[in-house]
Formats: structure tokens, sequence, C-alpha cells
């Protein structure tokens, strides 16, 4: 049960993001909420992972937080300055 309202929260997270990734007035917000919809996504894939008992997740979630995080670095460098 715990599970599943979890889930439901998770959901409700991503909505509020796309929203925010859409509607973003200047690019910094649309690169905050793309950046926190992935922490959501990963969040996402952990309870997956821990429902389904299929531990591979966690490697996913793992690596796909990493590449998000490299790639919010890459973004941020190129609004501040410009690659």
């Amino acid at each position: 049960m715990a599970e599943i309202i979890f889930i439901i929260v998770i959901g409700l997270g991503i909505i509020f993001c796309l929203l925010r990734l859409i509607k973003g007035p200047t690019a910094a917000d649309r690169v905050v909420a793309l950046d926190t919809l992935s922490t959501i996504t990963t969040a996402l894939l952990v309870i997956l992972g821990f429902v389904f008992k299929r531990y591979v997740y966690l490697d996913v979630a793992l690596v796909y937080a990493l590449l998000t995080f490299i790639g919010a670095i890459v973004v941020a460098r190129f609004l501040e300055k410009g690659i």
C-alpha cells in the first residue's frame, strides 16, 4: 500500500515538473525543472527496483543520476558564459 502512495506522489511531482518545464519563463527555470524531474525519476527507479525486487534498477538509477548531474553542470556552464 505504501508503494502505491509513493508512486502517486512521485507521479504528481513529475506532472508539476513537466508543467514548469513547459511554462517556465526563463531558461534557468526550465533547467531547474529538468534537473528536478531527473531527480524524481531516479527516485522512481529506486522505488520500482524495491517493489519488483529487480535490483538492476538501482544500478540504472545510479548511472542515470550521474549522467543527469553532469548534464546539469554542462547546461549551467553554457547558460553562465557559453561553452
